[in-house]
């Protein structure tokens, strides 16, 4: 199981030298294509609960930083 992040900068936000650096601590991997950066989970069964609780920490780790994310996990 995957979890994909794509973001959107903000001029007025965080340098996305900043965000890449808080998204590489929490796991993820900065990749090319349709998404900026993946995670891959070791547990491929995760439920709803945990991957909500997932989004809710990237949330958490990118506030304040002006930058929009999208998530999609499959």
């Amino acid at each position: 199981m995957k979890t994909y992040l794509t973001i959107l900068v903000n001029s007025e936000g965080a340098p996305p030298s900043e965000i890449k650096n808080q998204l590489l601590n929490m796991g993820f991997k900065a990749t090319k294509g349709n998404y900026d950066f993946v995670y891959e989970w070791k547990d491929k069964h995760s439920d709803v609960n945990e991957l909500v609780w997932f989004a809710d920490k990237v949330h958490s780790a990118l506030k304040n930083s002006k930058v929009y994310f999208t998530i999609e996990t499959s």
